[in-house]
């Protein structure tokens, strides 16, 4: 039996020399690690070496659960009972990331906060080809993605809900975390992906957690089994610590919704939350994860019942308010719903690309239109790196539409002639077009996995 390394002065090489020849780690090993990565005295290369040994060796459940709570610990968390909100009300939304996913966030956080729940939402910014939901946010005019925890949570006590990037006060160890598995190929460890997730999520101390899990080319993780494998590993921490949840594995083998950069995609928040526009599968996963989170706090007590209730808040137009409330409380302008085209900034050139030949869309490399996406300027390839709100696609063609004169694959969004020339080239690379009709796509949900702790 081998002795843990958490007697006398704690050594790092100690802890990664076990997870290098595949031993578990105790539970005061993983603590103090992270603590001396929050701290310093665990060197870049030895959170590198860290991270390696985890991506190569794995986790189990045991350990991952460890690591979330030492990452969730490096920070404060939030009581909500000190801002006079119900504990049991609280309830927070992920998704694992996708090109096109990430306005979904955006839609679910202002729907549950007009029906009654409090919605503290942990997002992010993007890497490498799939965008983030703070890039959204940042085509805002004023809008203050990192508000101080105090702040952060007296507005989302106010408002019902929130959304923030990650901060120095809730689980800042994920920031130096992540930045080391960018630079050192262990992004795809799903221990690391569930501490990174999670560690954030229980930081603003949910009742409940619902995850969207993408699955396919243009997802993070690109197979079932790799999606499952993630969705399993965050159920059974969110059980181990009681924290009921339920997990969407979804289908993103397309670009979800009808656009993909950060200004263009405010604009199809804000017109599916008016009702100008409301793409058949986005409403699908934005109902399916409302729904799931309002019976899972007991706001309601059936499915049925929740789906009445989101139908109303958007038809009602309490949810556009609502995102409106905590836009402005976060700093942005005042009624944006009803002026965001006059406020969000705008690409130079704006034109559709056409298909090289009349058919139907039968698929496409759906990691392609996000590449595409940062090769405008759209997306970043290191954290941190600016980015150009302005571009992007809108528009997008779904699976089975018709291509042609009329029906163009998207329209592009670029800063100059050049790019939308070399982007449109890009893109028409990426489609299948059929000469005969395809079926549209089939339901966005995959499959549903459950937690309910004992």
């Amino acid at each position: 039996m081998t002795t843990p390394s958490n007697a006398g002065r704690f050594s790092p090489q100690a802890v990664i020399r076990r997870k290098r020849d595949g031993e578990e780690l105790h539970a005061d090993e993983i603590r103090r690690f992270v603590a001396g990565v929050t701290d310093g005295t665990v060197a870049p290369a030895q959170l590198g070496a860290f991270t390696m040994a985890t991506y190569l060796n794995g986790m189990t459940p045991e350990e991952t659960m460890s690591l979330v709570l030492a990452m969730r610990d490096s920070g404060s968390t939030i009581d909500w009972r000190d801002h006079g909100v119900d504990p049991r009300l609280v309830v927070e939304k992920h998704s694992s990331g996708g090109v096109g996913d990430e306005k979904v966030t955006l839609l679910v956080v202002p729907i549950l906060a007009a029906l009654g729940l409090v919605v503290p939402n942990m997002s992010a910014w993007g890497l490498d080809y799939c965008p983030g939901e703070c890039d959204m946010l940042d085509a805002v005019p004023g809008y203050v993605a990192q508000p101080r925890l105090a702040e952060f949570a007296g507005i989302v006590a106010r408002t019902g809900g929130g959304i923030s990037g990650p901060t120095p006060d809730l689980a800042p160890a994920d920031t130096e975390i992540f930045r080391v598995r960018d630079v050192s190929a262990t992004v795809e460890s799903v221990p690391l992906i569930a501490g990174s997730i999670l560690s954030k999520k229980l930081s603003v101390s949910p009742s409940g957690v619902v995850i969207s899990v993408g699955c396919g080319d243009g997802a993070f993780m690109h197979t079932l089994d790799e999606a499952r494998s993630l969705a399993i590993a965050m159920r059974d921490v969110l059980t181990r610590v009681g924290i009921p949840s339920v997990l969407l594995i979804t289908d993103l083998e397309s670009v979800l919704g009808t656009s993909v950069g950060s200004a263009v995609e405010m604009l199809e928040v804000v017109d599916f939350l008016t009702g100008a526009a409301r793409d058949r599968r986005v409403r699908e996963l934005v109902e399916a994860l409302c729904v799931e989170a309002l019976v899972l706090t007991g706001r309601v007590a059936d499915a049925a019942r929740g789906a009445e209730l989101v139908a109303e808040a958007l038809s009602s137009g309490a949810a556009a308010a609502k995102f409106d409330e905590i836009l402005h409380a976060q700093g942005g302008p005042a009624g944006f719903t009803e002026r965001a085209a006059d406020i969000l900034p705008a690409a130079a050139v704006v034109r559709p690309v056409h298909a090289g030949s009349d058919g139907w869309l039968a698929g496409m490399n759906t990691t392609e239109v996000g590449l595409t996406l940062v090769q405008l300027g759209g997306g970043r390839v290191e954290p941190g790196a600016a980015i150009d709100v302005t571009v992007g696609f809108t528009g997008f063609a779904q699976i089975g539409d018709p291509l042609d004169e009329s029906h163009p694959i998207c329209v592009l969004h670029a800063r100059s002639e050049e790019e939308w020339e070399a982007a449109a080239a890009r893109l028409r690379a990426a489609m299948s077009v059929s000469d005969t009709s395809v079926p549209q796509a089939g339901s966005i949900v995959r499959e549903r996995w459950e937690g309910s702790p004992a």
